[in-house]
């Protein structure tokens, strides 16, 4: 190194480091200006004001004047939007061939701004390189798109545009047509839907990537500067335009101050950032669950606006590059364009909800028609605020929308209704729970999404085809009375979320004036009333309840009253279970809730006057197996049912009965016996039963062993059989649902542990990122079971891998027996139940059951020591 080059190296590094000092100062004050509410776009450019600085500077003090190297700023940068920690990514422009003075020069160039701190990209090339790389991968050729010259010029600035140009690259319709592909392809990594829980605000649905997509379109369809452009040209209506810019102004304000709490480059509204954020944007010192629910609600109703204007915007260019085509009259209100719906009068809807509800009734007749012309769509959009409500609207308005709960394809409707704004207009209610999510883990959809799922679901058991992940919806659906019912109940169930009290009883009310309103008799208004009264009637008995316990089924079926409640509950509890999550609907669940149904069938055919009593249970099924196992031509049927506990014909069903005496069978009395099936009519679920001589420890090492073998279990019975033997059965799912659990596997492995001492310990797991932000306070209760022997224990705490093992391990270190276990979970909230007794089959003294709570409250955060 030559003298002058080590003076240049210690003058470069004095200088980054200024440079880095006063980058931080800048950005520590436009820190101060954006929590001060400051106008984002200004702050944005404000920040690339003070970068183009020092990117000058440093070309200034790296490469010569006369230089053939001219310097421009590309993608977001050039657009004039950077983020705290957006990329700076730069073009540089050389001549035919960059000389090694220039090359040395313009390495020199980046050291000196990445030891600056700014996290420069960069690309060099000839305008030649420019236009192959551009016709040779699309993101080149949008990142050029927004060239600005940062050290150029004029002239090199029009040569960089006329060498990506029309002419010579991407022409108009090969662009629309790519980075439409490009936009669906986009939306499907994220499910085609804003409303996730953890969204991504530059890339998601209705995110910040939209706008960008179809300013650049704009400019490449239309040869604009700006999408404002398209205004005097009468592709985008003013008020469209003033939308697209307040709700970037809305995204690009979450983007500002995520980039801020995060203090790295992020993009997605992770669940580790929103309270931060939402306290930073409300200026509060810390966040609730209701101030980030605000924040959160904000966003998605962003989202969905920008998802209409963008639909209408893309139906706009294609028709610009297609040209006009004759509209097809289908009636006097409508015509069909190029496969989209468009009203004939220009003037339409004029703020005639009848001629509104017109228009989707003609929809849902027209099933092939791709959507609503832009024209059209947007002046609904104009018209919405002129809508009346349905309890202001007169009857004839109501009984067309009637009309469209009973016509073809009812969700559908609905789900456009509620898509363009007409619903929340028809039903106040409803746009007040449009977009607002719940911070929890148990509810992955905003309120108004879960909703429409939940009536998805309900239109996948109209259509009469078998659905493997429901056993008997699709018998149960033909048997309504008035399916429309069910859908109004489906569309009330959780539509008083967020007000504060029971959004049962108030969804309730709401659900009797719609359909009082809409002329529905007592009976149908009762029988709507009651189902959103009670929709979460079902799922809590069948998950926290013992429905083999005919007190149980009793006390459910005298709630439910009748078999067509029944049969409407069951449907809808399957639906909004499986419309919650994805991942909370499973074959255990629906097997579940299939066998309360027909068991309270039962119960009611019989007549709830019928009472069936334990010893009338243990009676019918121990003569129903024995009938089984006699078709069978099995031989001493007495001798194995002798062999196992009365509560097996109590508890169990008596094909479970059947299956338990045959694994009896095969092995003498005393010896062990494990046996694992899978349960017809439920996936991937499998049954696992274990006879064995009793011991301490036996409950907690085969909960901690099927932990082992990655099943989740989702009921436990524990019965205690005769000469102190144990009769236990497992419910359990595999964790990994990719991959079919191995019975053979599974049965070795646990008669392996039998065989053995029993001292397995639960394995250590990380706790998932998601779970740390939906602590569950946990708590524990005590009652005394009814028969007086037994101490009933209730658990609530927040959920995670290996809970289920680490608690069992706890109640063997307190030397506890289980006799039977409830297992249920709700996103991040465990709520399970345990039949309990000491050794002595005692129930537990209080010294017993404060021992206990300390030790479970050690357990829980899986801190249990051996």
């Amino acid at each position: 190194m030559t003298e002058v080059e080590a003076t240049q190296g210690e003058d470069d590094a004095a200088w980054a480091a200024l440079a880095a000092e006063q980058l931080r100062a800048q950005d520590a004050a436009f820190a101060v200006r954006f929590d001060a509410d400051g106008d984002i776009e200004r702050l944005l450019m404000a920040r690339v004001i003070a970068v183009d600085a020092l990117v000058r500077q440093a070309w200034s003090r790296t490469v010569p004047a006369d230089a053939a190297l001219t310097l421009f700023a590309i993608g977001g940068y050039g657009r004039g939007e950077l983020f705290p920690r957006s990329d700076i990514d730069l073009l540089v422009l050389v001549g035919d061939e960059a000389s090694e003075a220039d090359t040395a020069a313009l390495s020199r160039l980046f050291a000196l701004l990445w030891d600056a701190g700014l996290p420069v990209g960069h690309a060099v090339r000839t305008l030649d390189q420019c236009t192959q790389a551009a016709a040779d991968d699309l993101t080149v050729m949008t990142s050029l798109i927004e060239a600005r010259p940062l050290v150029a010029t004029p002239e090199m600035a029009v040569r960089l545009e006329q060498a990506v140009s029309v002419d010579r690259v991407w022409p108009a319709r090969e662009f629309f047509y790519a980075k439409r592909e490009e936009l669906r392809q986009r939306h499907a990594r994220f499910g085609d839907t804003a409303d996730n829980l953890e969204p991504n605000i530059k890339e998601g649905p209705g995110g910040l990537r939209d706008i960008h997509t179809l300013r650049w379109m704009a400019r490449r369809v239309f040869g604009t500067r700006d999408i404002e452009s398209l205004i005097p040209l009468g592709h985008l209506g003013l008020d469209e335009y003033s939308a697209l810019e307040r709700e970037w102004a809305v995204l690009s304000r979450l983007r500002y101050g995520l980039h801020l709490v995060a203090g790295k480059r992020e993009e997605r509204l992770r669940f580790d950032y929103q309270k931060a954020l939402a306290a930073r944007l409300q200026h509060i010192e810390d966040a609730d669950n209701a101030a980030v629910e605000r924040m959160m609600q904000g966003f998605y109703r962003s989202a969905a606006i920008l998802l209409r204007i963008g639909e209408r915007l893309l139906q706009r260019y294609e028709e610009q590059i297609e040209g006009d085509v004759e509209a097809v009259p289908l009636d006097a209100e409508f015509a069909m364009k190029r496969g989209y719906l468009v009203a004939r009068d220009e003037f339409w809807p004029g703020g005639d909800m009848s001629r509104v509800l017109a228009l989707f009734a003609l929809w849902a007749d027209h099933p092939e028609a791709k959507g609503l012309h832009s024209r059209t769509a947007r002046a609904l959009a104009e018209s919405l605020h002129a809508l009346p409500a349905y309890d202001v609207a007169n009857p004839e308005m109501r009984e067309a929308f009637v009309e469209l709960l009973r016509g073809p394809g009812p969700v559908r409707t609905l789900e456009r209704m509620a898509r363009l704004g007409v619903l929340g207009r028809w039903i106040p209610a409803f746009a007040q729970v449009s977009g607002r999510m719940q911070f929890d883990l148990f509810h992955v959809y905003t309120v108004d999404q879960h909703t429409l799922a939940v009536l998805r679901n309900l239109a996948s058991f109209s259509a009469g085809i078998a659905d493997e992940r429901f056993s008997d919806t699709h018998e149960v659906w033909p048997q309504l009375r008035k399916p429309e019912l069910l859908l109004i109940a489906g569309l009330f169930h959780d539509i008083a979320k967020g007000r504060g009290g029971d959004h049962s009883e108030l969804g309730a009310v709401d659900a009797r004036a719609f359909c009082e309103a809409h002329g529905y008799g007592a009976g149908d208004t009762e029988l709507v009333e009651w189902l959103v009264l009670k929709h979460l009637l079902m799922s809590v008995t069948a998950q926290k309840q013992d429905i083999s316990d005919p007190a149980v089924i009793h006390r459910f079926a005298t709630q439910v009253a009748d078999r067509e409640r029944l049969d409407y509950l069951y449907l809808l509890t399957c639906a909004d279970i499986a419309g919650t999550s994805p991942r909370l609907w499973n074959a255990w669940k629906d097997r579940l809730l299939a066998d309360l149904r027909t068991a309270t069938r039962y119960a009611l055919r019989r007549g709830l006057e019928h009472r069936v009593g334990a010893a009338d249970r243990i009676v019918e099924t121990r003569d129903k197996a024995r009938g089984l196992l006699v078709a069978e031509g099995v031989e001493g049927i007495d001798e194995l049912f002798a062999r196992m506990p009365d509560n097996s014909f109590l508890r169990a069903r008596a094909d479970q009965v059947v299956w338990q005496a045959q694994a009896l069978r095969e092995t003498g009395p005393g010896a062990a016996v494990v046996r694992v099936r899978r349960v017809a009519g439920a996936g991937d679920a499998l049954e696992v039963f274990v006879h064995a001589p009793d011991r301490d420890g036996l409950f907690a090492a085969i909960v901690i062993t099927l932990d082992r073998l990655g099943l989740a279990i989702q009921q436990a019975r524990a019965l205690d059989g005769p000469q102190r033997t144990i009769f236990d059965t497992f419910q359990v799912l595999s964790v990994d649902q990719r991959q079919a659990p191995d019975i053979g596997a599974i049965e070795r492995k646990l008669a392996t542990v039998l065989a053995g001492s029993l001292d397995v310990r639960p394995a250590r797991r990380a706790q998932p990122r998601h779970l740390r932000h939906f602590r569950v306070v946990p708590q524990v209760d005590f009652d005394a079971a009814p028969d007086g022997r037994h101490t009933v224990v209730s658990l609530v705490c927040t959920d995670r891998p290996g809970l289920l093992a680490d608690i069992a391990q706890v109640l063997r270190q307190q030397r506890l027996r289980v006799h039977d276990a409830r297992i249920a979970t709700f996103g991040a909230r465990a709520e399970d139940v345990f039949l309990v007794s000491d050794r002595e089959d005692r129930a537990l003294d209080d010294i017993q059951r404060d021992a206990l709570r300390d030790a479970l409250q050690l357990g829980i955060d899986g801190d249990s020591k051996a």
